[in-house]
């Protein structure tokens, strides 16, 4: 009899809620709810990234700035012009390394003077272990791609500018 109350008086499954656990690791999803007869059993994780952007600008910004003053001429130009044209530019949504093709060894996603459509594919920005597509807000011809394939890149830097 003590085997039956068991069971009725905790119907929570551990390996259940251990699978469901694993099934957001491996989906990259911040919650799951599984429902079976009265019993509902949800399942999140609190994503960081809010605290990362807030705090990684900060120590990248210095070490990005070492290298441009010790490589001065070959970097001037492409630092100089973000600032002109920031207002323009597509932006980073997010902070990681910019890629400029979907793997090493294959063509960049765009060069200066294609003609992009809306929600095209500018490049990638790998974040948290996670590749995320940049699309394309707008149709346009690629003026100037203003980041290099694997450079750091932060929350509202400039990447691609439209003619």
């Amino acid at each position: 009899m003590t085997t039956s109350k068991t069971p009725a008086s905790d119907p929570i499954d551990p390996k259940l809620i251990r699978k469901l656990a694993d099934i957001l690791k491996e989906t990259e999803l911040t919650e799951i709810e599984v429902e079976q007869g009265d019993l509902k059993i949800r399942v999140a994780r609190q994503l960081t990234a809010a605290a990362s952007v807030s705090y990684v600008p900060a120590p990248v910004a210095a070490p990005v700035a070492a290298p441009v003053a010790a490589v001065s001429a070959a970097e001037a130009a492409p630092a100089a012009a973000p600032a002109s044209v920031a207002a323009d530019a597509i932006k980073s949504p997010m902070v990681g390394t910019a890629y400029l093709s979907p793997q090493p060894g294959a063509a960049a996603f765009i060069k200066i003077g294609d003609r992009v459509k809306q929600g095209q594919t500018l490049l990638i920005i790998e974040a948290m272990k996670t590749m995320n597509p940049i699309p394309s807000p707008r149709e346009g011809v690629v003026a100037q791609i203003l980041v290099s394939d694997a450079q750091p890149v932060e929350f509202g830097e400039p990447l691609v500018v439209f003619e």
